[in-house]
């Protein structure tokens, strides 16, 4: 008897909060208050502390939920692809589109915000060792030139970190889903081998 409404409370959470990532996307979320979000997303304030206690749980949990569709959505760019190169090329461009909905305002909240940037730190470690993982396979299959593995993907890692942290950004004026895309064809053309003379 009681399971319908825990699945339609679940659902209205779910479609909550990703009205609320849409929201914070566009327009970052250090200027906003539970009244303002609250107002903008048509809901109660007592609906948004259903959902996390105050503002900054909110924020997190947002967050939180970016972060884990956008894992979602690359691991299944990536899901049918056997090759090597293809795949860390797919698998960066996936960061790219996921990351590409998020204004300046809110990455640069974000950064700001350290239970925030911890989430996106932590999401960067995170693919980071997939592309270490990458790397090995290609390595493995001959599909990439003998290199060092672990200093390539410290290099990525690192690449990725800068990223995360807007010193790309402030040092080339690209956003974090450019630079993904620029890392993606540096990376990959990098690992081939050179055609034989």
């Amino acid at each position: 008897m009681t399971r319908a409404p825990v699945r339609r409370g679940a659902a209205r959470r779910t479609e909550l909060l990703d009205a609320l990532v849409e929201l914070l996307l566009a327009e970052g979320f250090a200027a906003f208050t539970l009244d303002d979000l609250s107002a903008r997303l048509h809901c109660s304030k007592r609906t948004l502390y259903a959902i996390a206690g105050s503002k900054e749980q909110l924020v997190r949990a947002a967050v939180v939920h970016f972060f884990r569709n956008a894992t979602v959505e690359v691991e299944d760019a990536i899901a049918d692809e056997p090759d090597p190169a293809a795949r860390i090329a797919r698998y960066l461009s996936a960061v790219a589109a996921a990351l590409r909905p998020a204004s300046a305002a809110f990455i640069d909240d974000v950064a700001a915000f350290p239970p925030a940037a911890e989430i996106y730190e932590r999401n960067t470690q995170a693919a980071a060792e997939r592309i270490r993982t990458f790397v090995d396979e290609g390595v493995a299959a001959g599909a990439f030139r003998d290199v060092h593995t672990g200093f390539v993907a410290d290099v990525v890692a690192s690449t990725m970190v800068r990223i995360q942290q807007r010193q790309v950004a402030a040092t080339t004026g690209l956003s974090d889903a450019d630079a993904y895309t620029e890392l993606a064809a540096l990376v990959t053309t990098g690992l081939v081998p050179a055609p034989s003379q």
